[in-house]
């Protein structure tokens, strides 16, 4: 699979059915060759309205499924990095 490819899907949170955001990009361990994370962009909104965005970093062991059009996501604590 490209990486264009899981950048057209949503990222949803399997713990509160929240749409988290897109991937924007992956850290990769180059000497091994290993993705080790999702680095999406989310917004967050003030007052409902008003967004801001920032980037989140959801590790590789974190995804759950990816499917045809969705990539689900275990992320406990939405407003935390989670690490291994």
């Amino acid at each position: 699979m490209l990486l264009s490819q899981l950048q057209t899907k949503d990222i949803i949170n399997v713990e509160n059915g929240e749409k988290i955001g897109f991937i924007n990009d992956l850290e990769v361990d180059v000497a091994v060759g290993v993705v080790l994370a999702l680095v999406i962009t989310t917004q967050s909104k003030w007052f409902g309205i008003f967004g801001q965005e920032e980037e989140m970093l959801i590790r590789w062991s974190h995804i759950e499924k990816i499917g045809e059009d969705v990539i689900l996501v275990r992320v406990p604590q939405m407003n935390q990095q989670i690490d291994t």
